[in-house]
C-alpha cells in the first residue's frame, strides 16, 4: 500500500514543477504528516525530492529526475480509452485505475505538454445520460464489466417480466446509452442484448471462452438499435404539418422515423402544409407525443387519434376562453 503511495507522489512530482504538502496529502488522500514522512522516505531511498521552505515552498524534484515507472498496465491502459466518461468509469469501477493512467501518460511527457490534459478536460466533457433522467448505478456493473475485460463466462439470473430465467453468457460487450447499461452478450450461439439493471444476480463460471474476432460491438449495437426500433414502430399515423411542425417533429418523435418520414413526403402544398406517414410504437405514445407540436399539426388518421386530439386541444382552449 506505502509503495504505490510512494509511486505515485514520484509521479505527482514528475508530472508538476512543485506541489505543496497539502496539495500531495489531498491528492493521495492522506495527512500532511504522512505526506512528510514519505518525502523522507523517498530521499533516504535514492529519490531527489527537494522542500523549498515559506509561503510559496513545496516539494519538487531535483535535477530534471524522471523515473521508468511510466508504463502502463493492462486495466490502466484500457480504462484511459474510456477516460472522457468518468461517470462510466466510477460505475465500472476502473476511476482508480483511470486516475493513474493519466497520472503516467502525464509523467511522461515533456514539460511543455504538460498542460494537455487540463486543456482537453476545459474544452470538451460528455455527459451521457438524458436531460431529465436521474441516471441509476447497476450494482452489479463492476462484476459484469471484469468478466466482459477477461472474457470469463457469467452464470446470470435475469428478470423478465415478473420472472427470472437463468443463462450462461459469454458477454462481449457493454454499451451506455441515454444513462442506461445494457450487455451484448452471446447465449448458445446467439447474440442477445441485456439491460444490465435487470440482472438479479451474477456469478463468475471460472471459464474462459474464446472471443469471436469479426465481433465489432459499435457495429452489432447500431444493428441491433435499428433492429429494436423497427420492432417497436408497428404502427402509423398520417399528418399535415405545417413549415414549423416539420421542423419540430424531428425532437418530438424518434428523429431517425421522423427524418425518413419527411424525406419521402410530398412537397407542402400551396398553404405550406406537409402531409407526412410516419410509424409509431402506440397510438397512446403518438398521442404525448404529437400534443407538443400544439396547432403546428393535424392528425388526419387513424379517426380515434384525430379525435382524441382534437379533444385535447378543446379543452385547452376553454381553458383560455376561460380566463377573463
Amino acid at each position: 500500500m506505502r509503495a504505490a503511495r510512494l509511486i505515485k507522489m514520484v509521479l505527482l512530482l514528475q508530472s508538476r514543477a512543485s506541489m505543496t504538502g497539502a496539495e500531495l496529502a489531498e491528492q493521495l488522500e492522506v495527512s500532511e504528516r504522512t505526506v512528510a514522512r514519505d518525502v523522507l522516505a523517498l530521499s533516504e531511498a535514492g529519490v531527489p525530492v527537494y522542500a523549498d521552505r515559506g509561503r510559496a515552498g513545496g516539494y519538487r524534484l531535483v535535477g530534471g529526475y524522471r523515473t521508468r515507472l511510466t508504463g502502463l498496465g493492462r486495466a490502466e491502459a484500457e480504462a484511459l480509452f474510456l477516460s472522457g466518461v468518468p461517470s462510466a468509469l466510477r460505475e465500472m469501477g476502473l476511476a482508480d485505475a483511470a486516475s493513474a493512467a493519466r497520472l503516467k501518460v502525464s509523467a511522461a511527457l515533456l514539460p511543455e505538454l504538460r498542460d494537455a490534459a487540463d486543456g482537453a478536460a476545459q474544452r470538451f466533457h460528455l455527459d451521457a445520460p438524458n436531460w431529465y433522467h436521474e441516471p441509476d448505478s447497476p450494482p452489479l456493473l463492476p462484476e459484469i464489466a471484469d468478466a466482459v475485460w477477461d472474457d470469463r463466462r457469467l452464470l446470470g439470473r435475469y428478470r423478465r417480466g415478473g420472472t427470472e430465467v437463468e443463462r450462461v453468457l459469454e458477454p462481449y460487450g457493454l454499451v451506455l446509452k441515454a444513462g442506461v447499461w445494457y450487455l451484448a452478450a452471446r447465449v448458445d450461439a446467439s447474440w442477445r442484448v441485456y439491460r444490465v439493471d435487470r440482472f438479479a444476480a451474477v456469478e463468475p463460471s471460472g471459464e474462459h471462452f474464446t472471443r469471436d474476432r469479426d465481433f465489432a460491438l459499435p457495429d452489432f449495437w447500431a444493428e441491433r438499435a435499428a433492429d429494436f426500433l423497427r420492432s417497436i414502430l408497428r404502427n402509423e399515423v398520417i399528418l399535415r404539418l405545417t413549415e414549423r411542425g416539420v421542423r419540430l417533429l424531428p425532437l418530438a418523435t424518434d428523429p431517425l422515423s421522423a427524418r425518413e418520414s419527411l424525406a419521402a413526403s410530398p412537397t407542402p402544398d400551396a398553404r405550406g402544409w406537409t402531409t407526412v406517414t410516419l410509424p409509431v410504437e402506440t397510438f397512446d405514445v403518438a398521442y404525448e407525443q404529437l400534443l407538443r407540436l400544439g396547432p403546428e399539426c393535424e392528425v388526419l388518421e387513424p379517426p380515434e387519434l384525430r379525435a382524441r386530439m382534437a379533444a385535447a386541444l378543446a379543452r385547452a382552449a376553454a381553458l383560455y376562453d376561460a380566463v377573463d
